[in-house]
């Protein structure tokens, strides 16, 4: 078990956010910001569409993985509700920012991200024990994707600390 998590959190970390299908022709460095919006897109409009379209699972794998995914997303959404709120935390007051404020906004951006990062760890325990290794795998890389590509959106707007 072990090596199947260890083995996932490094597909994980090398994953790039770019490309979903499987059989998906590497893109090249000059055609990756259109695809990047295009999953953006399609995840911000039917996410469940773009996951169920990469994930190709069987009826019978179907039936034990929607279940796991609407409880993953609803957690994971109140995870992005605390992390979004500390963002607007720091948007409000970054021209009056003090050290005190900076400090319980880091604090609270790295608490959500440690919650995350545990919520991501239970879910990948499920999907193992309902799915075979590989497509549970499938999933935690789609998802990662997404959460990249939204992470990197608040870091391209959010202005440093002054």
């Amino acid at each position: 078990m072990k090596r199947i998590l260890a083995a996932s959190a490094v597909l994980l970390a090398c994953a790039g956010p770019w490309a979903f299908a499987a059989d998906a022709p590497q893109a090249a460095p000059a055609a990756a910001p259109s695809a990047v919006d295009a999953v953006r897109e399609a995840a911000r409009t039917d996410k469940r569409g773009l996951v169920e379209k990469n994930m190709q699972l069987t009826a019978e794998e179907a039936k034990k993985f929607w279940p796991l995914y609407d409880d993953y997303q609803r957690k994971l959404d109140r995870i992005m509700q605390r992390q979004n709120r500390a963002i607007l935390d720091y948007i409000n007051s970054e021209a009056t920012m003090t050290d005190a404020n900076a400090k319980r906004i880091a604090r609270e951006i790295l608490a959500a991200d440690a919650d995350e990062q545990k919520l991501r760890e239970r879910q990948l325990r499920k999907l193992l024990g309902a799915l075979p290794a590989r497509k549970a795998v499938r999933y935690m890389q789609i998802e990662n994707k997404i959460r990249a590509i939204d992470r990197f959106a608040v870091a391209e707007r959010m202005p440093l600390v002054r």
